[in-house]
């Protein structure tokens, strides 16, 4: 199997938001199974290629970071992608410096073609917005900073 393929393969798998993922088709054997926490692995068997992929950031630096210097995260609950308006031709829910409220629609995630509202944990003033808006994002992503 191409290695373009292979990554498609992969892609398609991280899109679809699984655990894990099989294909076989004659002599062609792929497993896919995706992790927060490992980094990619391929099996030397050639019949059977097996990944454990996608390492995000480290939660635990990350939360750490987040402790100590005060601040908020709100985060991903799942991968998808990243929309900061409710459509292209709407302004964004929430701006650098917008005061929100605990339960107040920050953005939205779009996980399997469903349009998921993202809230905010808690009240605070927004300081960062951590990331692009149409960007693919992973399960525990931080999305935004705030400061309370």
């Amino acid at each position: 199997m191409k290695l373009d393929k292979i990554k498609e393969f992969v892609e398609y798998a991280k899109t679809a938001g699984v655990s894990e993922l099989k294909y076989e088709s004659g002599d062609e054997k792929i497993s896919v199974k995706l992790s927060n926490d490992n980094p990619v692995y391929v099996q030397p068997n050639p019949q059977t290629q097996t990944f454990n992929s996608f390492p995000g950031t480290n939660d635990s630096q990350s939360k750490q970071s987040s402790k100590n210097s005060g601040l908020i995260e709100v985060t991903s609950p799942f991968v998808g992608t990243f929309y900061r308006s409710s459509s292209p031709e709407a302004g964004p829910y929430v701006k650098q410096g917008d005061r929100v409220s605990k339960g107040q629609g920050m953005c939205i995630v779009e996980a399997m073609k469903i349009m998921n509202e993202i809230e905010s944990e808690a009240d605070g003033e927004i300081v960062e917005i951590c990331v692009e808006n149409e960007t693919y994002v992973e399960f525990g992503q931080v999305l935004f900073r705030l400061k309370p």
